[in-house]
């Protein structure tokens, strides 16, 4: 990407930002003009990211930063309630929808919530009075870090709706929090911005899916981009809380979906963040933790497929802040024909955090000999009383395994099908929220027979042939 196009596309992001920011929902508040104004500022200093910058050495944003991207219109994006019911899943509480970014009140239900707890579009409680010293101004633009990451601060500057979720202390929600983002590609390539805080209390209780897709956008290979998805998100977990977060992405060849989550933990809480990723020209997934309290856990898993020529892009930030803290990632993947993925992940152990127990391991599978992985663990330890282990494998499938299988009459699709439902299996089994779970695997079911040759109708003689959780996983 050369000098004066780069220039030339921040000067397209600065007529965008002088027609959004007036118009935008929250623009009355001084608060909000600042956030966003000031994350333009960096935006237009930092640039798009180059892999000459180290977080992202091993992937090219040349796509994003050469497209003459719009933003959405009010109302565009047609999606029926017919059509979104192929997407819903068993087991959800309040189903949010949102269209190219936008909150589509008539295809959304927050349902039965306990007293207090807050579940609905950010673009509304902007508009709302207590907006100018709630929650929202306490917390939004407080924990993503601008300064990193050039397209979270795009994201501040053009944020303006997602999903706000505020869980008051010691309240409990039982039933997983459904949010589904759906891109439908227009006539011109289309930007949205999603931004999305949730904020849990004191020894508050929650668990919520983001999940991500396209209507269309297979634009074939080579073509360019038909959408540009930008999602941030700011979970800020109380004292003793318990939450878990699901983000699912499954989109078209044609769509790029950029996505970060920003977790701060207080004392004692209790973090999960999983990842399953499914498809997309160009895939980054971001999560920064930061365990800021004394006697907090985080857990960060991921299962991440790539097939054609998909770029699939992990990048995990994790700061021990304090002391008898203790931290796992697992991420696992899955690339096939041409595709590539990357792994760098870092562990930050501050001078104080004293007692520090974190593991970080990274295990890959190549299922053809064009396919490539480069995976980083890191560890960078400030203090001398801690227990760090990381590591990282590349690997194929067991050809010994294979041949055992098939010579015991089992077809060798399906036996590739089994050994690679029982690798997904090791992600997919840590989560403890069962409806998500469900959900998450018969997704990656899906994604296996596409990867094996299955048979479109194949997936339901296949529901039970491996299931997270059964003794077969062990």
């Amino acid at each position: 990407m050369g000098v004066s196009t780069a220039a030339s596309a921040i000067d397209i992001y600065r007529e965008l930002f002088a027609e959004f920011e007036p118009r935008a929902a929250g623009c009355r508040l001084p608060w909000l003009r600042q956030l966003r104004h000031g994350a333009f500022a960096r935006f237009q200093e930092q640039g798009f990211p180059t892999t000459h910058d180290e977080d992202w050495r091993f992937t090219s944003v040349a796509a994003v930063a050469n497209t003459t991207f719009r933003l959405p219109l009010a109302g565009e994006g047609d999606l029926s309630a017919a059509q979104l019911r192929q997407w819903q899943w068993e087991g959800a509480g309040a189903r949010l929808v949102f269209v190219n970014g936008r909150y589509a009140a008539e295809l959304s239900s927050t349902g039965p919530l306990p007293a207090g707890v807050v579940v609905g579009s950010l673009a509304e409680a902007l508009e709302a009075p207590e907006a100018a010293t709630g929650a929202l101004a306490q917390h939004l633009g407080r924990w993503a870090d601008e300064r990193r990451d050039s397209f979270c601060a795009l994201n501040t500057a053009f944020a303006e709706d997602g999903v706000f979720v505020y869980v008051p202390r010691g309240k409990v929600v039982e039933a997983p929090v459904s949010l589904l983002f759906v891109i439908v590609p227009g006539s011109q390539p289309a930007m949205s911005h999603p931004r999305n805080l949730i904020v849990v209390e004191e020894q508050g209780q929650l668990a919520i899916v983001e999940e991500y897709l396209s209507l269309g956008g297979d634009t074939g290979a080579g073509v360019g981009l038909c959408a540009f998805s930008n999602a941030v998100t700011e979970l800020a977990a109380g004292a003793q809380s318990v939450v878990s977060h699901c983000r699912i992405e499954r989109s078209q060849p044609g769509i790029c979906n950029l996505s970060t989550l920003r977790l701060e933990q207080a004392r004692g809480a209790s973090v999960a963040s999983h990842a399953l990723l499914l498809g997309g020209a160009l895939v980054r997934n971001n999560v920064h933790a930061v365990l800021a309290g004394e006697g907090g856990d985080c857990l960060i898993n991921g299962l991440f497929l790539g097939r054609g020529v998909e770029h699939v892009d992990n990048f995990m930030l994790v700061e021990h802040a304090s002391p008898h803290c203790a931290s796992r990632q697992f991420y696992n993947g899955l690339l096939d024909d041409c595709a590539r993925g990357v792994y760098h992940g870092r562990i930050v152990v501050h001078k104080d955090a004293q007692k520090t127990d974190a593991k970080q391991t990274n295990r890959n599978l190549l299922l053809s000999d064009d396919a490539q992985i480069d995976t980083k663990p890191q560890l960078e330890i400030h203090a001398d009383d801690v227990k760090c282990t990381h590591g990282a494998t590349i690997g194929q499938l067991d050809e010994e395994a294979l041949f055992y299988m098939r010579s015991r009459g089992i077809a060798e699709a399906a036996a590739r099908r089994l050994l690679l439902l029982a690798f997904a299996g090791e992600s997919l089994g840590r989560i403890r929220e069962a409806p998500v779970r469900e959900h998450a695997s018969r997704l990656v079911r899906q994604a296996v027979l596409r990867i094996t040759g299955g048979a479109k109708g194949e997936e339901a003689g296949h529901e039970n042939e491996f299931a997270p959780g059964d003794p077969a996983q062990t």
